[in-house]
Formats: structure tokens, sequence, C-alpha cells
């Protein structure tokens, strides 16, 4: 058995993620205490209490995701004795799931991957005034489909593959006049469903430049270290290492594609038989078993989860 971690992105949010982890563990509630104090005020409250469109707002959502999967990762450490050294061989995460992904793994501080995060969150709400930019999710067909209804809806505006998910899932992004424009076009292509994602903001598009240019500022002033294993990378769909580099793909990826599927796939052909999503939702195991329908894909986001997972993993090595 083979092992990859995998953290959750944006879209996984709810009110009352993460307080049974703090009710039942102190090495939990030490995570949300910290990320309090990072960011000077109580985010914990937001995530617990809401309200809900509190929480959604990019710039609390990010942070807050992160969060919850710390959380997670600190329960296994410490109350559980896990060490992600010695029984995962990967792990990834789903856009801003990099940043938890890579503070699992040793190369952000809680600390620095909350401000980091907020920071994000933030730039990418400004990068686009509201109204200006949306995104839609292609149901039924696979990313050489997407491309060219991208393309043809492009008309001189931006419109690009954002996420690339799962073999029959691919998400838009660009202006929305475009995106508008994608509603049509997908049914000429075979798109089954476009549908317009409930987003503030366009992510992972040519739109979010500005955002890219503040986090090339901000982690230039951030001390990442070399991650205990390899982050399989969003924006390259294999497996990276060095700090350096870590930056420079994690600036890349706001502009760039989440190459889901294929970092999936990556990790499946490396070996992995079993992913673990760590956080919030059960979102990402349902698109890793979409598609490497032959690993076993679980979640792992509550005390109750962490019990029903913990004889497999006490009992793995990488």
């Amino acid at each position: 058995m083979a092992i990859a971690f995998v953290f959750p992105g944006q879209g996984s949010q709810d009110v009352g993620m993460g307080k049974a982890l703090a009710d039942a563990y102190p090495a939990a509630r030490a995570v949300f205490d910290e990320i309090d104090e990072a960011l000077g005020e109580k985010l914990s409250d937001i995530l617990w209490n809401g309200p809900k469109d509190a929480l959604t707002l990019t710039e609390n959502a990010q942070p807050a995701l992160m969060a919850v999967s710390m959380a997670v990762m600190r329960v296994l450490e410490i109350e559980k004795g896990f060490s992600l050294k010695d029984h995962v061989t990967f792990v990834a995460g789903h856009s801003l799931g990099e940043y938890s992904a890579l503070c699992a793994a040793g190369a952000f501080s809680i600390t620095d991957a909350a401000r980091l995060l907020r920071l994000r969150g933030q730039a990418m709400q400004k990068a686009v005034p509201v109204g200006q930019g949306a995104m839609a999710a292609l149901l039924g067909v696979g990313i050489d489909v997407a491309v060219k209804v991208a393309a043809e809806a492009a008309q001189g505006d931006v419109c690009q593959v954002a996420n690339d998910n799962e073999p029959t899932q691919v998400v838009l992004s660009g202006h929305k006049t475009a995106i508008d424009r994608v509603m049509d076009i997908g049914k000429a292509h075979g798109v089954r469903r476009a549908v317009l994602l409930p987003v503030s903001a366009p992510f992972h598009c040519a739109l979010m430049q500005p955002a890219a240019d503040a986090m090339a500022e901000a982690l230039s002033n951030v001390a990442v270290h070399a991650p205990v294993v390899p982050l399989v990378a969003n924006v390259l769909a294999s497996p990276i290492t060095d700090p350096q580099e870590i930056k420079r793909r994690l600036v890349e990826q706001v502009t760039g594609t989440v190459r889901w599927r294929e970092c999936v796939a990556t990790m499946a052909a490396g070996g992995i038989t079993d992913f673990y999503e760590i956080g919030a939702g059960k979102v990402l195991a349902g698109l890793v078993k979409r598609t490497a329908g032959s690993v076993n894909a679980t979640s792992i986001g509550t005390p109750a989860d962490i019990d029903a997972a913990w004889a497999t993993l006490s009992a793995s090595r990488a």
C-alpha cells in the first residue's frame, strides 16, 4: 500500500467545519488559535458560527480551509504519532490546497501559510471588478473539447481552462462575456451541461495577473523549506521539492490551470493505491475515484473519520 495525502480547495467550506476536531483534541484547537493570532482576528468564530457569506468570502475561505486541514494533520501527528515522512509518498492540493499540502509537509509554517492565503484571497478578489469575470463547469466532456470551447468562446476576451478536475469535468474561467458564450457554444461540442459557478472572481486565468504579482512579492519574503515528501504541483502535474521552484510554481498557479486530473494520474502511475483527502468535505475523494477508479479514496475531516482511518494509516509505510 502506498499513500498520498491530498488537500481540498475553495468550495469545500461549510460553517461548523473543524469544530468537532477542536472540541475533541487540544492539538487541533491549538491550530485554530495559532491562525487566529497570525491573522489578528477570530477566524475560528466565522468558521464555527458563520455567517456563511462571511466564510465564503475568498479571503476567509482560503485560510479557513487550510486551518481545518492542518488541524487534522496535527491530530494525526501529535495525538496519534503519525509521521508524514514515514507513511506518505506524495502530497498534493487543489488550488489553495497546495498551501495546505506544503504546510503539512513542513515547507511553510502555519502562520506563514495563513497570512499568505489571506493575502492570496484578497489579491484574487481585487484583481477583477465584481461582475466582469465568471467561471463555468463543463460536464460530460474532457480537456480536449474544453480547450476548443474556450478558444471559440474567447472572441477577443480571456477564456481559458482553469481546472481540469477529472475526465468529464473541466472548469473554464475568464471575462463574463466569454463565459456567457460558453453556455451556448458548448452544446455544439457535446457538452452535456455547462454550469455557471457561484464564485466572486474568475480564478486561474490571465485576468488574475495582478494577484500573481502580489503573490510573487509575498512569497519572496517568506521562508520556504524543502517538503519532507514531494509535492505534485498543480501547474506541472509532476513532483517537486526545490523551495525556489515551489515559490515559482505557486505564482504560476494563480493564472494557470489546476491540472488535477493529471496530478491524480501521476500519483496513481507512481504506485499510489490509497488517497486520503485531509480536511473539509469530500470533493477530492470523488474526483480521485472518477480519475483513477482502481484506487481507494478516503476523506478525513472529523474525529470519527480519523478513528475509522487510523488502523489502515498506522499500518502503512512509505
